[in-house]
């Protein structure tokens, strides 16, 4: 079958072609009703236009950026998932790119990449989101940029975010209200804002139920399930063993299961294992993991709004353009009623 083009569009229509490339590209200097009755025939002919010649024909780009440190974690699996879903209905193409601060010219590289790309915009993910040389260089270059859960800087960039605190001071309370008093943390990478405020969130609920949180009880780990698994076996082979274990992130809350395995320790029998974040991995455990669902996929898609945003001068947007999303208590199988002896 011959492809569909824009004068195709037109013609069913009723319109000029140009009247359809604004509704397409959201331009403005179209009426509602009208935008409205293009997009109808454009859904119902199933017309997806042509990124090389929309970017010919538009002063704007339609490739975006997601940035990550580490893209092969399940966290960068969801985030991805959810750009590419929103890229795909806005009519974008994404590419994902790495960045390291290792070595010296990983900066000058970053820039040489970003000159051989056209992007209309990028997605800074932690702990990308709040190094500063990188926020001066997308800012040098003219390139828009949302950053997804920032620490520093705020207001710099658009941003999308959620309560981390909040959600970990409740997922506490929920062990707390099951009987716990003894709880163990293992805290993520430091370079991420968001362990330091899961921690944070850990000692409030602690603090506002006058309970003490023990150094010893208090472990460091990076938000692999490497550092989860060697933390979770100093934890249980305390002799002050903690009845509950709360992991910063569902790969080190699956390492603490492997070590309860290990140490014939039953879950949650005689010990609670919780995480953050809901990755697929919590719900594919045995027994399935008590967390957090922070929703990845509805940040990344978010911060594609926002960035399409940007690019059409909507002033719909006004001048607050941080989005905050509701997290979500999911208790499951990995945790229980502290033991009574």
């Amino acid at each position: 079958m011959k492809p569909l083009t824009l004068k195709d569009v037109a013609a069913r229509a009723g319109v000029s072609p140009k009247t359809v490339s604004r509704v397409i590209n959201g331009e403005a200097y179209v009426r509602p009703e009208l935008r409205a009755a293009v997009q109808r025939v454009v859904d119902e002919l199933g017309y997806r236009p042509n990124a090389f010649a929309r970017e010919l024909s538009s002063s704007r780009s339609f490739l975006l950026g997601l940035y990550f440190d580490d893209p092969s974690s399940a966290y960068a699996a969801d985030l991805q998932r959810g750009a590419l879903a929103r890229c795909r209905v806005l009519s974008y193409h994404l590419v994902v790119e790495q960045v390291s601060r290792d070595g010296e010219g990983w900066l000058a590289e970053c820039e040489a990449s970003l000159r051989s790309m056209r992007l209309g915009g990028a997605i800074l993910t932690p702990p990308l989101c709040d190094w500063p040389e990188l926020l001066d260089l997308f800012a040098r270059m003219d390139v828009p940029v949302v950053r997804i859960s920032p620490g520093d800087f705020p207001g710099r960039t658009a941003a999308v975010e959620m309560d981390e605190c909040g959600a970990a001071r409740e997922l506490t309370e929920a062990l707390i209200a099951l009987g716990h008093r003894t709880i163990g943390f293992i805290q993520g990478n430091p370079e991420h804002h968001a362990a330091a405020r899961r921690l944070e969130g850990f000692r409030a609920a602690m603090a506002a139920a006058d309970l003490p949180v023990s150094p010893q009880h208090t472990l460091q780990g990076d938000f692999t399930f490497r550092s989860g698994l060697e933390a979770g076996e100093r934890l249980l082979a305390a002799a002050d063993r903690p009845s509950a274990i709360f992991a910063a992130n569902d790969e080190m809350a699956l390492g603490v299961l492997v070590a309860a395995m290990r140490a014939g320790i039953a879950v949650p029998d005689r010990l609670s294992i919780v995480g953050f974040d809901d990755a697929a991995l919590a719900r594919m455990a045995w027994p399935p993991l008590s967390t957090v669902r922070q929703p990845h996929v509805e940040m990344a898609a978010a911060a594609i709004d926002l960035l399409d945003g940007i690019a059409r001068n909507d002033d719909a947007l006004g001048n607050d353009r941080t989005r905050r999303l509701p997290y979500t208590l999911v208790l499951r199988d990995s945790s229980g009623p502290a033991p009574t002896s």
